[in-house]
C-alpha cells in the first residue's frame, strides 16, 4: 500500500473517532489575591456559597458576585494562588463528612483531621449550610440536659434542643461551664461537638487531653479554627461543627454543640468582608452579620416524632468587654437565644465560681426543662438569692442589723457557699436536689459557711450509701409528699450525726439546728 494510502485511512479512523459534541467549562482567571481573598474574572454562572477549586485542588468559596466576576475567599494558605491562576467551579456547596467516625476526633473546618490519627473514614457527608427546622417540624422543649452544676440545673436549666447564651468577660469560666456540661454527658447517649474559633492552639490541645482524661473525648468531636487560621475557615467551623451535630439529630439522636466564641466569629467574618468590600455597619460589622448567627443558631432544634424526635442543643460563647452585655453582637445572640447564663467577674475574683450573676442570667425555657422534684424545691431559690443580693448592698452602709435582716444574708451566704462548685465535678441530680432543699429549707443555718463544702460532699456519700433507692427516685424526678417526707428524714439522719470538720465543738449545734429545722418544717 502507498505511503498516501496509510495517511488517508488513519486520518479517516480519526475522523470516525473524533466527538462533535460541544463541552463548555465555566472557568476564571485570578486578577488579584491577598490577605485570604481572590479576585476573580469570569466565573459567570457560579452561584454564592459555591466551592470552586485553584491550582492543586486548593478549594475557595464564592462569597460575592458582579457583573465582572466573582470575590472569593481561599479556604487554606493564600499564598499557594497568584495572579492568572485558572480558577474552576464545582457546582456544589461545601460539605464535611459526619457520622460515627468523627467520634474522639480532632478536625479541623473542612473535616480534615489534624490529631495525627489517620484519615476520617467518614461513610457521609453534609452540607454545612442547611435550612433549620420550621414550626411544624419542632416539639416544645421539655426535657432536661443536665449539666452537673448546681447553679446552672437549679437556676438556669438547660432543655434537649434549647439555645442558651454563654455570656461574660474574658477569663470568667465560660469554656469551663461549657466543658462541664460536655464531660456530664458521659453514658447519656448525647453527642457533644466542640467549635474552638480563634483560640491558642496549646488550648486547644489541653482541652482535647482533658476530654481523654476524663473520658468525654469517646463521644465528641473536636472542630478548631485557631487564631492561626485564615478568617474564612475560623467563619466556617461553626456551620461545620453544626452540620456534624444536626446529622446525629435527625437520625433520631439527641447532640450538644458548644460554639466558642461567636464574638471571634463574627471579627473573622467582618475582616472578610470589609476585605471584599463590602458596606460596614455598627462597629464596622457588615448589614447581615444578624443573619450570620441567625441561620446557624436556629438550626438547634428537638425534632417532633414524625421527624424521628432528635434534638440539638446549642451553647454559644460570646465574650463582652467590661461587662457590656449591651454590645451590638452580645445583643443580636441575646435576641437570637432562649435565654443567657451571664458570668461576672466581681463574683469570679471573689471566690465564687462558677460566678452566674442570677439577676441577668435566665432561661427562657423556664422549668419546663427541669425534673418535677428539681423544680419544686427550686421555687424560693432564685428570690432568696435577688434579695441577699439586694440586703447585701444596703448592709455596707448600716451600721447595725435587725436580727430578721441578720438571719437573711447568713442564708443568702449560705446558699451561695452550696452553689458552689469546683471545675470537672458534676454533681448528680438527685444530690443537687437534697442539697438546695437541706440550704432553702433551713437545714444548714447552723453550719459554719466554710464547711459547707464538706457537708456536701459527706450528705453525698451518705445518700449513695444508705439511700440510693431516694436517689434514683429524685433524678427520675418523682416528687410526692411521701418523696418530700423521705428527704427531711434523709437530711435529718445525716445531720445529728455531721462533724463540721475538726470543729469538734459546734457538732452539737450543728445537730440542734436541724432539730429546729424540722419543727419549722412542720409548722410550715
Amino acid at each position: 500500500m502507498a505511503p498516501s494510502e496509510d495517511i488517508k485511512s488513519v486520518i479517516l479512523s480519526r475522523l470516525k473517532q473524533f466527538d462533535r459534541s460541544v463541552q463548555s467549562r465555566d472557568t476564571g482567571k485570578v486578577i488579584s489575591v491577598g490577605d485570604g481573598v481572590a479576585r476573580v474574572f469570569g466565573l459567570s454562572e457560579a452561584f454564592a456559597g459555591e466551592v470552586v477549586l485553584f491550582p492543586g485542588d486548593l478549594q475557595g468559596l464564592v462569597f460575592n458576585l458582579d457583573d465582572e466576576g466573582a470575590g472569593i475567599v481561599v479556604l487554606g494558605p493564600d499564598q499557594l494562588v497568584k495572579q492568572g491562576d485558572e480558577v474552576r467551579r464545582t457546582s456544589r456547596l461545601v460539605e464535611v463528612p459526619v457520622g460515627d467516625a468523627l467520634r474522639g476526633r480532632v478536625v479541623d473546618a473542612l473535616g480534615r483531621p489534624v490529631d495525627g490519627r489517620g484519615p476520617v473514614n467518614a461513610m457521609e457527608s453534609r452540607p454545612v449550610e442547611f435550612p433549620a427546622p420550621g414550626i411544624v417540624e419542632r416539639e416544645p422543649v421539655d426535657t432536661p440536659l443536665e449539666t452537673g452544676i448546681k447553679a446552672v440545673d437549679s437556676l438556669v436549666p438547660i432543655g434537649r434542643g434549647q439555645r442558651e447564651l454563654v455570656i461574660g468577660d474574658r477569663g470568667t469560666g465560660k469554656t469551663a461551664l461549657a466543658v462541664d456540661a460536655i464531660i456530664n454527658q458521659r453514658g447519656k447517649d448525647v453527642y457533644c461537638v466542640y467549635v474552638g474559633i480563634g483560640q491558642r492552639e496549646s488550648a486547644l490541645v489541653r482541652l482535647r487531653n482533658l476530654l481523654e482524661e476524663m473520658g468525654a473525648l469517646d463521644y465528641t468531636t473536636i472542630v478548631t479554627a485557631p487564631a492561626g487560621d485564615p478568617p474564612s475557615l475560623q467563619y466556617l467551623a461553626p456551620y461545620s461543627g453544626c452540620a456534624m451535630a444536626e446529622r446525629h439529630m435527625y437520625s433520631g439522636g439527641h447532640a450538644l454543640v458548644v460554639y466558642d466564641d461567636l464574638s471571634r466569629h463574627a471579627i473573622a467574618y467582618r475582616a472578610m468582608s470589609l476585605l471584599l468590600r463590602r458596606p460596614p455597619g455598627r462597629e464596622a460589622y457588615p448589614g447581615d452579620i444578624f443573619y450570620l448567627h441567625a441561620r446557624l443558631l436556629e438550626r438547634a432544634a428537638r425534632l417532633s416524632r414524625e421527624r424521628g424526635g432528635g434534638s440539638m442543643t446549642a451553647l454559644p460563647v460570646v465574650t463582652t468587654l467590661s461587662g457590656d452585655i449591651s454590645a451590638y453582637i452580645p445583643t443580636n445572640i441575646i435576641s437570637i437565644t432562649d435565654g443567657q447564663i451571664y458570668l461576672e467577674s466581681e463574683l469570679f475574683f471573689a471566690g465564687v465560681r462558677p460566678a452566674i450573676n442570677v439577676g441577668l442570667s435566665v432561661s427562657r425555657v423556664g422549668g419546663a426543662a427541669q425534673p418535677e422534684g428539681m423544680r419544686r424545691v427550686t421555687g424560693k431559690l432564685r428570690l432568696e438569692l435577688a434579695q441577699y443580693r439586694e440586703l447585701q448592698a444596703f448592709s455596707r452602709f448600716a451600721s447595725e442589723l435587725d436580727p430578721a435582716t441578720r438571719a437573711r444574708l447568713e442564708r443568702g451566704e449560705r446558699i451561695v457557699a452550696a452553689l458552689k462548685q469546683p471545675q470537672y465535678h458534676p454533681v448528680p441530680p438527685g444530690i443537687q436536689i437534697a442539697l438546695v432543699y437541706a440550704v432553702v429549707n433551713g437545714f444548714l443555718d447552723r453550719i459554719p459557711t466554710g464547711r459547707i463544702e464538706q457537708y456536701e460532699r459527706e450528705l453525698a456519700a451518705h445518700l449513695k450509701s444508705r439511700q440510693a433507692g431516694l436517689l434514683r427516685d429524685l433524678a427520675a424526678g418523682a416528687w410526692s409528699d411521701a418523696t418530700e417526707e423521705a428527704v427531711r428524714r434523709a437530711l435529718w439522719e445525716f445531720g445529728a450525726a455531721f462533724s463540721p470538720g475538726e470543729r469538734g465543738g459546734e457538732q452539737g449545734d450543728a445537730g440542734r439546728g436541724h432539730e429546729g429545722n424540722k419543727e419549722e418544717t412542720e409548722q410550715r
